[in-house]
């Protein structure tokens, strides 16, 4: 698909249309509605007990946007121009609902599991937590093989730390103090906010120093920015997740953060910033490798495989040095299904499916993910990304394709390919052509961002 398909054209007019109708009060409306409803059901529903704490209490913050909104929408009806209803107002109101449905929900759990509660958090907050606390005493995150196997059936499971050897800096608070603010979530929300709190700095900062941006140009990227803020902050998925695990959002905003740096034309820091992403968890070695080729169409291939390889190595070596075996079992075997347990990663996309419900499934399945493997390297050897944008939407329509064809993968993991997705067309810089909110363009013969 190209920049000129009439119908790539069609679905950017339908889409701007959607995103900006009544100053974007719609979309607004819409996204707290449907939340609200969603954790709703949770609160009902849901089998997982901190997933049901969760929606008790976003439930209320969503209805409470909601209302919010209705009322902007009601003062843009009389007054227009009323500020109460413009851009800043959304951004405040925004800043509200990922206050009332994920840092409060997160605060909360936090709290009753520091005053005894065992069901106020998800296994993930424990495995950080226990990885913090072996890094400090045995200098490696990981149990070797054979540690793991004289653990109680019910305990080895635990036992594995399926992350990178970064992700365990969140779990050392935890082994310093016992108390509800060493508890990994609050270190995980406390790096997400960091983490978009600069990308949105980049994205805010001229093109070209000393260039004064037209009024109109931005705010229409501060309106993509914010559609943007909303997919990585309020959406169910993402808000769900900081509060009861955390772990992936630390990660996501550190993608964020460097292709909004690549925006910024600073291939060196969008380096450093996947390449710390890239440190904590393998989903953003994809992102890494697409940014390193889009580094290469700016002859900066270089600066930006130092972060982005550079950090990541360094991470490992250390658990290397220490425990060359249990670094195996922890971050390759267990994840591709050959540990002493099996990954309880099994939501219902095709690959999963394919793998448990066909003869031979699990090598259909993982044949399917290489051939996308392939023709995505395909098409970045025919055509790499020569915009920040196009090396956003390849990220995620990557990540989506891999997460439906993985044989063993989770629901939450779609918070990549939706925010990634999402992102893109904040990432248009006020050089670029006019900002286009799509999510079909992957072509990367675009303005050079």
């Amino acid at each position: 698909m190209t920049a000129d398909d009439p119908t790539d054209r069609r679905r950017r007019r339908h889409w701007r249309t959607l995103d900006n109708a009544a100053g974007g009060l719609a979309l607004d409306l819409g996204l707290y509605a449907v939340s609200a409803i969603f954790a709703a059901i949770t609160a009902v529903t849901s089998t997982l007990l901190p997933h049901r704490a969760w929606g008790a209490v976003a439930t209320v913050g969503y209805l409470i946007a909601t209302l919010a909104v209705i009322a902007q929408l009601l003062l843009r009806r009389r007054s227009p121009t009323s500020r109460l209803a413009g851009l800043p107002a959304r951004w405040a109101v925004t800043g509200l609902a990922w206050a009332s449905t994920a840092l409060l929900p997160l605060l909360w759990q936090s709290i009753e599991r520091a005053g005894g509660r065992t069901d106020r958090a998800q296994e993930e907050v424990l495995v950080v937590e226990q990885a913090g606390a072996r890094l400090l005493e045995h200098g490696t995150p990981y149990l070797g093989p054979d540690a793991i196997a004289v653990l109680p059936p019910g305990e080895q499971l635990l036992g594995y730390t399926p992350y990178q050897p970064g992700m365990a800096m969140f779990g050392l608070p935890r082994a310093l103090a016992d108390t509800w603010w060493t508890d990994s979530r609050v270190w995980f929300a406390v790096g997400t906010a960091l983490a978009l709190a600069l990308a949105v700095a980049a994205l805010r900062t001229p093109a070209t120093a000393g260039q004064a941006t037209p009024a109109d140009t931005r705010h229409r990227r501060d309106a993509a920015l914010l559609r943007g803020v909303q997919a990585a902050t309020v959406l169910p998925i993402c808000a769900l997740t900081l509060a009861t695990g955390g772990d992936d959002l630390p990660v996501l905003a550190l993608c964020l953060l460097a292709l909004a740096l690549a925006a910024a034309d600073r291939p060196g820091r969008a380096g450093l910033a996947v390449g710390l992403a890239g440190a904590l968890k393998l989903f953003a070695w994809p992102v890494a490798l697409v940014l390193i080729v889009w580094g290469l169409t700016r002859r900066a291939g270089t600066r930006v495989a130092a972060g982005a390889i550079g950090l990541p190595v360094a991470a490992l070596l250390p658990a290397m040095l220490v425990d060359r075996d249990a670094l195996t079992e922890n971050v390759l075997r267990f994840p591709l299904g050959h540990g002493l347990v099996t990954s309880p990663a099994q939501s219902p996309f095709p690959g999963y499916l394919i793998a448990n419900a066909l003869p031979a499934g699990r090598l259909i399945a993982a044949a399917l993910l290489v051939a996308a493997g392939v023709a995505i390297a395909v098409r970045l050897t025919r055509r790499p990304p020569r915009t920040a944008v196009a090396t956003a939407l390849i990220c995620g329509y990557g990540l989506l394709v891999a997460i439906a064809l993985m044989p063993s993968t989770r629901f939450g993991y779609l918070l990549y390919p939706m925010a990634l997705l999402t992102w893109a067309p904040a990432l248009h810089r006020p050089v670029d052509a006019p900002a286009a909110p799509v999510l079909g363009n992957m072509s990367g013969r675009t303005t050079s961002a």
